[in-house]
């Protein structure tokens, strides 16, 4: 399993007792809703399986897990600080309702004048707006993503259709 086909729902923060309970920082929201038995650890650059043996949710970011065959702190200790996986295809969908302009990741830019720009790689955050990046023509573009530039969303199609201001490709690309 590659790191792609993962998303990350939080790691290991230290060990609790003798027999290879960990605690866990979770950072993915309604962690809790997800059946699962098993999950994947990031060990040297490579996602490693487990078993879920128990999983205790304590507070709100923080969870108790036993692993199968991790039952000594020896064996604990060297996850920790270890980001934990689970597959994709466990992700739970988002309502429309719950869909943000930071969800465009991975989306296809198409300007209305100019055609198809690329994928969304990044959303940076500023304090007035969200600033999204595209790879076009091998450099990166920033365009704002607001009311003004961005003139239609396809979530099914993953398409953000958009309307960039005249001369901003020209900055990019001279």
């Amino acid at each position: 399993m590659k790191t792609e086909d993962c998303f990350r729902i939080g790691s290991v923060l230290k060990t609790k007792g003798l027999k290879g309970e960990m605690q866990m920082y979770v950072d993915f929201d309604n962690l809790p809703d997800i059946d699962f038995n098993a999950l994947f650890i990031e060990i040297g650059g490579k996602l490693a399986p487990f078993f879920v043996e128990s999983i205790k949710y304590n507070q709100k970011n923080s969870a108790y897990l036993y692993l199968e065959d991790v039952d000594t702190i020896e064996k604990a200790s060297v996850l920790v600080r270890k980001d934990i996986y689970l597959p994709n295809k466990l992700k739970p969908k988002k309502k429309k309702s719950d869909f943000t302009l930071k969800d465009l990741i991975d989306f296809t830019a198409v300007d209305e004048n100019e055609g198809e720009l690329g994928k969304i790689t990044a959303i940076h955050e500023y304090p007035q707006q969200l600033i999204a990046a595209v790879t076009y023509k091998n450099c990166e573009v920033l365009f704002p993503l607001n009311e003004e530039i961005i003139i239609g969303i396809d979530v099914v199609k993953e398409i953000v259709t958009v309307d960039l201001p005249e001369g901003l490709l020209d900055i990019y690309l001279d």
